[in-house]
C-alpha cells in the first residue's frame, strides 16, 4: 500500500503514515464475484455469410436464363409433336403412304387432325410465357416476380422439367423475405 497525502509505503494493517502522519484506509475486502455476463446473440450474420448476396439476388440471373431455355425447350416439343402427330393425322386421314400405289394402314384416330391447331396453340402460349418469364427476371421488371410465380405454378404439370424449374421458381420468389429483395433490386424505369 502507499500513503495517499505524501506517496509512501506503507506496511498492511498500519491506520497512520510513519512519515506524514496522515490516515491510511482500511482496504475494501473483495466483494462477492460480478454475475457471468452471457454474450448477447451476435446482430451481424456470420462473416462467411456477410459476403453472399440475398437468395433472389443471387438465384435470378440463373432462373432467367432458365426460363429462356425452357421456353426454347417449349418451342422445339411442341415442333416435334406436331410434326409427328400431323404425320400420324396424314396417314389416318388417308394421305396414301402406302407401297405399291395402294393406300397404308390407318396408324391414328381421325380426331388427331382438329387437335394439331390446339397443340400449337398451347405449345406457342407456354413458349411465350416462359420466354416473357425469363426475360422479365433477367431485367428485373417490377412485375417479374408475379408473373414468374404463376408461371412457375402452371408449370409444375410438365413433368420432370418443368417441376424441377416450377420448384426452383418458387423457392426462390415465394417467401416474404425474397418479395422485399426483389422490391430493392426491381428495375421501375
Amino acid at each position: 500500500m502507499v500513503c495517499q497525502a505524501c506517496g509512501n509505503p506503507v506496511e498492511a494493517g498500519v491506520n497512520f503514515c510513519p512519515r506524514c502522519g496522515a490516515p491510511v484506509p482500511a482496504p475494501v475486502p473483495p466483494g462477492p464475484p460480478p454475475p457471468p455476463q452471457y454474450a448477447a446473440y451476435p446482430q451481424t450474420p456470420h462473416p462467411a455469410y456477410a459476403l453472399r448476396p440475398p437468395r433472389v439476388q443471387r438465384n435470378l440471373p440463373m432462373l432467367g436464363i432458365l426460363w429462356c431455355i425452357f421456353g426454347a425447350y417449349r418451342v422445339i416439343s411442341g415442333l416435334i409433336a406436331i410434326f409427328v402427330l400431323q404425320v400420324w393425322s396424314f396417314r389416318s386421314f388417308g394421305g396414301g403412304w402406302g407401297w405399291g400405289g395402294h393406300m397404308g394402314r390407318h396408324m391414328g384416330p381421325h380426331w388427331m387432325g382438329p387437335v394439331l391447331p390446339f397443340i400449337a396453340l398451347i405449345a406457342t402460349i407456354t413458349a411465350v410465357l416462359a420466354f416473357f418469364v425469363g426475360f422479365s427476371l433477367l431485367r428485373r421488371r417490377p412485375w417479374g416476380r408475379t408473373l414468374g410465380i404463376v408461371v412457375a405454378i402452371l408449370s409444375l404439370l410438365k413433368f420432370p422439367i418443368g417441376t424441377a424449374l416450377g420448384i426452383y421458381t418458387l423457392w426462390v420468389l415465394v417467401p416474404a423475405e425474397s418479395a422485399a429483395e426483389y422490391e430493392a433490386i426491381a428495375d421501375h424505369s
